[in-house]
């Protein structure tokens, strides 16, 4: 795992690159079917990833947001941008996200931001870091006024979480960084106490680092049900929290979601 975990940092780190060559240029956004935006970031930082686990690790799958490759018990999950929307803009929240996930379990994770030069890591049992510290989530409660709170909504999302946004701000500040990873982070370094994520169809690409990364550091991550979940295909959105709140969102989602 620790040979995995370097591997991982050394595609974050050329990732990072691409993204920073691109930011201030020409990105080529444009729009896929699912309405969605991707940039030339976004498919060279893809292709790289799927050349290096070729070299690498033949034997093994890549399931990227733009590109797969291959089929196998051991697939690297990979959001090459997630925050794209912001990328394309010129705003700078985006952040670059790989997991190698084993019989659905994610087991190693990285997360680059490369505007900060901070580097998340983990190894399921081992720990998560930042930038090679120890960090971990906070122990704040949906009623403490140091909570805030993260979520995501877009048009035609299979789960509509607006109503359980509406009951929850009562009680907790909630804002959009315009990356639900780089939120994830957040809550895995205790700056954040929750994020919620309606994302279903092909979306284990985000999550699939930050359910290692966040756990590590004693958190939990589960879908919007509660359940745990495989991350080598689609999910059933996500909760990503301290632990402390889990329930209590849980309670909230399942009065105005229906699970199926």
């Amino acid at each position: 795992m620790e040979e995995y975990l370097e591997f991982a940092k050394d595609i974050a780190y050329q990732a990072g690159k691409i993204m920073i060559k691109y930011f201030n240029q020409k990105n080529d956004a444009s729009y896929k079917e699912d309405k969605t935006i991707v940039t030339i970031a976004d498919t060279e930082i893809n292709s790289y990833l799927i050349k290096r686990v070729k070299e690498k690790y033949p034997e093994h799958s890549v399931d990227g947001e733009e590109e797969q490759f291959g089929i196998s018990n051991f697939v690297w999950v990979c959001d090459p941008i997630d925050g794209t929307a912001m990328y394309a803009r010129h705003i700078p929240v985006a952040v670059f996200s790989l997991a190698l996930v084993i019989d659905g379990v994610p087991n190693v994770g990285v997360v680059y931001d490369p505007f900060t030069d901070n580097l998340y890591t983990a190894i399921k049992g081992k720990g998560a870091y930042k930038n090679n510290e120890k960090i971990s989530v906070n122990d704040y409660t949906l009623d403490d006024m140091k909570t805030v709170c993260h979520y995501d909504l877009w048009p035609n999302a299979e789960y509509n979480i607006s109503k359980v946004i509406q009951e929850l701000e009562q009680r907790a500040y909630f804002i959009s960084v315009g990356s639900i990873i780089r939120a994830c982070m957040c809550v895995a370094s205790g700056d954040f106490t929750l994020a919620i994520f309606p994302g279903t169809k092909h979306k284990n690409c985000d999550i699939a680092a930050v359910k290692v990364i966040v756990e590590e550091v004693g958190g939990k991550v589960t879908d919007l049900f509660g359940n745990e979940q495989r991350y080598d295909k689609s999910i059933k959105g996500a909760i990503i929290s301290n632990g402390k709140v889990h329930d209590e969102v849980l309670e909230t989602i399942k009065k105005y979601i229906i699970k199926e």
